[in-house]
C-alpha cells in the first residue's frame, strides 16, 4: 500500500542516487513492463468458467505458477470494464500484491484483522482464501478510501468482513486477539508500479513512512493470540521499510520470523550499507523487479511466541 506524500528533492533522491543504492544492497535499478493480472474469487466462479469466458472476449489468460487463483491477462481493453468484473469473478491486481495472503495461509474459522484494508484487494483474498468461513476485521483510517472498500466487498460479494474507520495503531480499542494479522503497511512504493517515484521520493520521506510503519506494527503484533502469526508487506524495495523494521521488531522480542515459502523473489537482506542483520530475516522475500518481472515488494512472516 504505497503512501502518497510528496517530499522536495534533495541530494538523497533521484535515479542516480537510488541505481547506487540498489546496486550497493546487490538489486538493480531497471525499468521492466509489468505484466497485467488478475486474482479469481472462487467464492463467485471456478477456473474453468472464468477462461471460457475470457477468452470467448480474445483475452489471453495464463496460470501464474507461484500464486493460487492468480492469472496474467493479455487483452485489448481493460479487464475493469466488463461484466465479469462487475460479477466479482475476478479483482484486478498486480503480481506481488497477491502474495501476502498467501504467506498468512489464513484457515476456515479464523479470526483474521486487515490492519490497512481500502481498497480491498487482499482484504476480499483473506475470505476467499478460508472458504468464506471466517471473520475478518478490516481497517481503514482514511475516510475518502472507505467507499472503495466498500464497494469491493459488495463486487465481489464477501462475506464475514466488518469494517472499522480507525487507524491500525489504535486497533486495541477493539478488545480482541486475532489468529492471523495482515499488515499491508503504507509506504514509499517503488519505481516499478509509479513511473514518476523516482521524481518524488527522498530518504527523508522513506524514513517518515519506517517510522509510521513501526508504530502501527508495534500496536498491531500485540494483538496476535499466542502463536499467532502476523504477514508484513510493502511494495517498497527500501531496507528501512523492510529488513530494518524486521531488525527492530525482532529487537523487541516475542516472535520469531518464518520462511515465505514463496517460490519467487529472494531472501531478505541480512547485511545493510555494512549493518549485520539477525540472521533469520534472510526467511523474508524480496522481489527486485528486474529479477521477478513484478513490482517492488517485500514480505516477512511473523510468529508471536506461545
Amino acid at each position: 500500500m504505497e503512501a502518497t506524500t510528496r517530499h522536495t528533492r534533495t541530494q538523497d533522491s533521484g535515479e542516480e542516487f537510488f541505481r547506487k543504492r540498489y546496486e550497493s544492497l546487490g538489486g538493480k535499478l531497471t525499468h521492466v513492463p509489468l505484466k497485467n493480472a488478475i486474482r479469481m474469487n472462487p467464492l463467485q466462479t471456478q477456473e474453468y468458467i472464468l477462461k471460457q469466458r475470457l477468452e470467448s472476449l480474445g483475452v489471453i489468460v495464463e496460470k501464474i505458477p507461484y500464486c493460487r487463483n492468480g492469472f496474467w491477462t493479455t487483452g485489448k481493453f481493460s479487464l475493469g470494464s466488463i461484466a465479469e468484473h462487475f460479477l466479482g469473478y475476478y479483482y484486478v491486481q498486480e503480481t506481488a500484491s497477491q502474495l501476502p495472503v498467501q504467506v498468512l495461509n489464513p484457515e476456515p474459522g479464523d479470526l483474521v484483522l486487515d490492519a490497512c484494508a481500502s481498497p480491498g484487494g487482499k482484504t476480499t483474498q483473506l475470505q476467499e482464501w478460508m472458504g468464506g468461513k471466517g471473520c475478518v476485521v478490516a481497517i481503514e483510517r482514511k475516510p475518502h478510501r472507505m467507499p472503495q472498500l466498500l464497494h469491493n466487498l459488495e463486487r465481489m460479494r464477501t462475506p464475514g468482513v466488518i469494517v472499522f474507520q480507525m487507524d491500525a495503531a489504535n486497533a486495541a480499542r477493539l478488545n480482541m486477539h486475532f489468529d492471523k494479522i495482515l499488515l499491508d503497511a503504507p509506504c514509499s512504493g517503488n519505481y516499478a508500479a509509479d513511473k514518476e517515484w523516482l521524481l518524488k521520493r527522498d530518504i527523508t520521506g522513506i524514513r517518515t513512512s519506517a517510522a509510521i510503519q513501526r508504530r502501527i506494527l508495534g500496536e498491531t503484533i500485540k494483538l496476535l493470540k499466542p502463536n499467532g502469526v502476523l504477514v508484513y508487506s510493502t511494495c517498497s524495495l527500501e531496507p528501512e521499510e523492510n529488513e530494518l523494521n524486521m531488525q527492530w521488531i525482532l529487537e523487541r522480542g516475542g516472535v520469531v520470523l518464518e520462511p515465505t515459502r514463496l517460490g519467487i523473489g529472494d531472501a531478505g537482506l541480512t547485511t545493510v550499507f555494512g549493518r549485520k542483520l539477525h540472521p533469520t530475516i534472510k526467511n523474508c522475500t524480496r522481489c527486485w523487479p528486474h529479477k521477478t518481472g513484478t513490482q517492488g515488494f517485500f514480505v516477512a512472516r511473523l510468529r508471536k511466541a506461545p
